[in-house]
């Protein structure tokens, strides 16, 4: 039986970005905005392997910035995630020591406090809750940060992804684990990106409560083109399109953002027909529309400019995602990744870099619009390679703007079947886990 093929996996292609952090939030008068962490108007300071809260006054910058762009300089400090108020101390206690005290609170300054505690379903419905108005319905994943558990809110009755976030992680996943909350705490109204409902604090631990979702495509797409020996429609592909398409947009016009991981895993689908990105805890602010640390992402989708070694001097701009977005595209709609498997870096710097870009061919089985649209995200030359405004403005896209399909009964009976066939579900999004 056939199997897809897949891309080497972040372990074999990317070495660790060892980054050790310290992150000072000091916080001062209110800013007009949504409840975020990035507008907050915090400082920000680097030190090895420590995070720190504290009270003081305010200036410009925010903590989420890579590290390399903010300019800060480092020192050192033991590995212990801290939440402070007033000036420096060492042997602070860990958010598993303090509990509900007033310390904790100092996390919840201005966006964490509008969503502690608070539980926003839709724009007009929000509640008051603890860990007491939440049924478990049991664990489905787990992964670096903590547990995600299946949960119902008692009143609504609303099932929800309820992310556990241990007190004790490590320095790489707290700035990953900011940035993502960051962003979902400001994308709610985007339709295309996952909804965060709200946040609580209970014995130490961070309870952050999404949107349920039921898979991603990556493990939706190889049951399809192995165990069902099929294929996805152009249809479906068409709204995977416009969803992420208008998803990263919406993070470069809305929140200066670039994704920089735009990936199979981090598309999730759900039994309504709901198209969704995750995952932005690599994302990057854009700084007059151009990223530059150069190593966040899953190498395998990485575009030319983000991987040659001549470009480093150089930042890059959305139109790395549209690259990224171009061989996630040509992986769906072959079942299988573009490129062949690398040995090593040198491969891949050879044949992305120095090689012929891959093609979709026109044949009876894509609309050449369809085939047009990869192939034009898939231009070598980043300078030629088309921007969101320009894809938006494409005849595929405006077609299935349009059209009307049935998403949720093809999901549906695709889920069914990876279910009776005992396939764990769970989207392997490490932002979701």
């Amino acid at each position: 039986m056939a199997t897809p093929d897949s891309p080497n996996s972040d372990s074999e292609m990317q070495g660790g970005n060892r980054c050790s952090l310290k992150l000072e939030f000091q916080a001062g008068g209110s800013r007009q905005g949504s409840p975020s962490l990035a507008d907050m108007g915090f400082t920000t300071q680097i030190v090895p392997n420590k995070l720190d809260f504290q009270m003081g006054t305010t200036r410009q910058g925010s903590p989420l910035a890579d590290n390399d762009d903010m300019g800060h300089t480092t020192k050192i400090a033991p590995n212990k995630l801290d939440f402070q108020t007033g000036a420096t101390r060492q042997g602070s206690p860990s958010l598993a020591d303090m509990g509900h005290t007033t310390k904790i609170e100092r996390l919840r300054s201005r966006g964490i406090e509008r969503s502690s505690g608070k539980l926003q379903i839709s724009p007009g419905a929000i509640y008051d809750f603890t860990a007491d108005d939440m049924q478990d319905l049991g664990e489905i994943g787990r992964g670096n940060y903590g547990t995600v558990n299946k949960m119902m809110h008692k009143k609504t009755g609303t099932v929800m992804a309820v992310k556990r976030i241990r007190s004790t992680v490590e320095e790489r996943e707290q700035k990953q684990l900011l940035m993502d909350l960051d962003v979902v705490m400001r994308s709610n109204n985007c339709c295309y990106i996952v909804q965060f409902y709200g946040a609580l604090f209970k014995e130490g631990d961070c309870w952050i409560c999404m949107e349920l979702m039921e898979t991603s495509l990556d493990k939706f797409y190889k049951f399809v083109y192995g165990e069902m020996q099929s294929s996805i429609p152009e249809e479906i592909l068409g709204k995977v399109t416009v969803a992420t398409l208008k998803a990263l947009n919406y993070l470069k016009e809305q929140l200066k953002i670039i994704h920089r991981d735009v990936k199979p895993s981090n598309i999730l689908l759900d039994r309504k027909g709901a198209i969704k990105l995750c995952d932005f805890g690599i994302s990057g602010h854009l700084v007059d529309s151009i990223a530059k640390s150069r190593d966040a992402g899953c190498r395998p989708y990485m575009a030319p400019e983000r991987i040659d070694p001549r470009a480093s001097s150089h930042g890059y701009d959305v139109r790395s995602d549209v690259w990224s977005l171009g061989i996630t595209l040509m992986e769906l709609a072959t079942g299988r990744f573009p490129y062949p498997k690398w040995v090593s870096v040198f491969d891949q710097l050879q044949q992305v870099v120095q090689g012929t870009a891959p093609r979709l061919q026109h044949d009876q089985t894509f609309s050449e619009e369809f085939v047009t649209f990869i192939n034009r995200c898939l231009t070598k030359d980043e300078k030629q390679r088309p921007k969101y405004n320009k894809l938006l403005d494409e005849s595929f896209i405006k077609r299935y703007e349009e059209l009307e399909v049935d998403v949720a009964t093809y999901v549906c009976d695709v889920l069914d079947k990876m279910k009776e066939s005992g396939v764990d579900l769970t989207p392997t999004d490490p932002a979701f886990l």
